[in-house]
């Protein structure tokens, strides 16, 4: 088997890929969710295809030209993401439609999918090649005045493909960035438009007249009021972590249900139990002081039935960043020193506290906070990609996984196989070396 840390791709010259047909030239402002300083930033991900196992077809064009027609057909529909983004004298982001394109690249690979390991897991040494660029996913980067989307489709020597997108976090968030993604793909499978049509309707998400931070200010307070870090995970460069995953299949989530009193076992949901487990076992692993307070940060999506009936109305097709986010804490002490049921009871009661009122006056504060970025100090992000960019059908090859192309601060859920077979969850965490 081939070394991990032997994937180069020969890549083609970038090219810019423009709408198909000619789309409006008009300028659009983002959200006081969209422009938050924290989502300056590119989120690399990537997803992977084996062979079909009925075979390729012999006259099939290769997957990067068929993606790349597609690509152009779908920015029809989401002609904002071909434009560039430009700040306004207050600092509010709006992006200029120009039809400037997105970035493309197709690449080829000297290995076999099965040469990155069995099960594939992200990310693994040298992903980065599968990227466009490895240097824009660096924490609240330059936006302006550039491409919103870098794609490259990577092709193996058994047939398999990977597609790897960089997207700007200000005009999408992990759920409009995979509702773009399956647009692609439906049309790259030869649907005559997106299964999902885009809704911009970016003034759902802005900041109330007056604004009331009363709700959401106390739990964001410590993000908001630490200037300064002295967080091992924030001085520590990236490069020099090691990435360990953990795989959880039926049995494991078993395991952990049952360390748990019976009735909190039956009443938490997975994305509860998990990030919990996850968030006392990292806590554990660190240099942190007993006293030292720690935070487990969990975004989740606003959209849905469930949130109208708390008079929040994000529509289907809405691509923007429409995210919540449950915050809970504890002393580093208290939370290594009890129960696994305790942690998880934290989580719960977290989650409790996002009503509708919580998330606009998130919103609200977001834009208090125009050009100030959050500090995360002893902050622990993971957050649930189980149903996104999962299933992809570009009409040829098998999906794999999909999960983040770089090392990065967070943990993201994702489904994979196990060694079995089984499906399962995979969450990667970065830790420093002891």
């Amino acid at each position: 088997m081939a070394s991990r840390s032997r994937l180069v791709a020969r890549r083609s010259k970038p090219e810019l890929v423009a709408p198909s047909r000619r789309t409006p030239h008009d300028t659009k402002l983002l959200s006081d969710l969209d422009d938050f300083r924290n989502h300056y930033e590119y989120t690399p991900l990537v997803a992977f295809f084996r062979t079909s196992s009925t075979g390729n077809i012999p006259s099939a064009p290769p997957p990067e030209m068929t993606i790349r027609r597609a690509i152009a057909e779908a920015l029809v529909y989401y002609y904002p993401l071909a434009g560039r983004l430009r700040e306004l004298p207050c600092g509010k982001l709006v992006v200029d439609c120009t039809e400037e394109g997105v970035v493309f690249v197709a690449a080829e690979a000297d290995l076999r999918l099965a040469d990155l390991g069995e099960p594939l897991l992200l990310p693994f040494p040298c992903s980065g090649e599968l990227l466009v660029c490895d240097n824009v996913g660096d924490s609240q980067v330059a936006v302006v005045a550039k491409p919103l989307i870098f794609m490259q489709v990577t092709e193996f020597k058994c047939g398999g493909f990977a597609v790897a997108m960089q997207w700007n976090h200000c005009v999408a968030d992990g759920f409009g960035a995979s509702q773009f993604m399956n647009a692609i793909a439906d049309l790259a499978r030869g649907e005559p438009r997106p299964l999902v049509l885009p809704v911009w309707e970016r003034h759902l998400v802005m900041a109330r007249a007056p604004p009331s931070v009363a709700a959401a200010y106390p739990a964001f307070k410590p993000l908001i009021d630490g200037a300064s870090s002295n967080d091992v995970m924030l001085s520590t460069p990236l490069d020099t972590m090691v990435t360990r995953h953990f795989l959880f299949g039926r049995r494991e989530m078993a395991a952990l249900r049952r360390l748990l009193p019976a009735p909190l076992g039956r009443r938490c949901t997975d994305f509860q139990l998990l990030p919990a487990a996850l968030w006392r076992c990292r806590t554990a692993a660190l240099p942190y002081a007993p006293h030292r307070r720690v935070r487990a940060y969990l975004p989740l999506s606003t959209r849905g039935r469930r949130w109208r009936s708390q008079g929040l109305h994000i529509p289907e097709g809405y691509y923007g960043n429409a995210l919540a986010y449950s915050i809970a804490n504890a002393s580093a002490g208290d939370l290594c020193g009890g129960t696994l049921g305790q942690t998880v009871e934290l989580v719960c009661e977290a989650r409790l506290q996002v009503t509708g009122e919580y998330v606009r006056s998130t919103v609200d504060l977001m834009a208090s906070l125009r050009g100030r970025g959050m500090v995360f100090d002893g902050v622990y992000v993971v957050s649930d990609l189980t149903r996104l960019f999962a299933e992809l059908d570009f009409g040829r090859g098998d999906w794999v996984i999909s999960g983040m192309a770089q090392p990065m601060l967070a943990t993201f859920l994702v489904r994979c196989r196990n060694t079995d077979g089984e499906d399962a969850v995979a969450a990667s965490m970065l830790l420093p070396l002891r």
